[in-house]
């Protein structure tokens, strides 16, 4: 079983979250636009697969009375809850049902809002997610450190030890990208299964985002004495 973090595939799909731009974004839905005002399809764009019903149609068929949210609006909201969650709060007031929506990137990799700011290790955008009602799952508990959920769940059924989250990433993945928080799922996981862990490319972007951020050591402070 490959436990690698920074498969191919996966490193791809963690790039893409991190730094699409909103001009990327704009040029790629002209680009769409264009594409099917010739009626052709943009070999960037989603491709649903061809299908055909080879058994007998379900007696109870839905009736479409309400509009989907835009595919193209979900694909950014889960883009940007990767890392940007001032980005996030501004489409979830747009179309809070954002926060329940799901993509399929091809090949059975699906991925949420919640989904991706778990694997990325974002803390702030899980919560602020799951306080507008997003579905907690086994990833966010193993990134928020939240060690009798991710217990009770592997004893419910001992094998989601092996389920994979968006693009591949693991339990361990997700237990070990949550940082000190999460230090206690990860020691519980490697209890059940060890897995040889390379470093981590989102806990090591965090931790460099959170040096940023942080004023230098006595900058901003003052001595009361020396106050003019």
């Amino acid at each position: 079983m490959n436990h690698d973090a920074c498969s191919r595939r996966s490193f791809a799909a963690m790039t893409a979250g991190a730094f699409l731009s909103t001009a990327a974004s704009l040029r790629g839905q002209e680009s769409a636009a264009t594409d099917a005002a010739k009626g052709n399809e943009s070999p960037a764009g989603p491709r649903e697969a061809p299908f055909e019903r080879d058994y007998e149609a379900p007696a109870f068929q839905p009736k479409w009375k309400n509009p989907q949210i835009n595919r193209l609006l979900i694909q950014d909201f889960v883009m940007f809850a990767h890392t940007d969650i001032e980005m996030v709060k501004r489409l979830l007031e747009k179309e809070p049902g954002l926060v329940l929506s799901t993509i399929n990137w091809g090949a059975n990799d699906w991925e949420s809002g919640l989904g991706a700011a778990s694997h990325c290790g974002r803390h702030d955008i899980v919560e602020l997610l799951l306080e507008r009602g997003a579905r907690p799952d086994i990833f966010c508990s193993a990134m928020l450190g939240q060690v009798d959920i991710v217990r009770t769940l592997l004893t419910f059924q001992p094998r989601l030890i092996d389920v994979k989250g968006p693009h591949g990433f693991s339990l361990h993945f997700h237990a070990q990208v949550g940082g000190e928080r999460s230090a206690n799922v990860l020691d519980y996981l490697q209890s059940i299964r060890y897995v040889e862990l390379k470093p981590n490319p989102f806990l090591k972007m965090n931790e460099e985002a959170k040096k940023k951020a942080e004023p230098e050591k006595g900058e901003g402070l003052k001595d009361p004495a020396n106050a003019p």
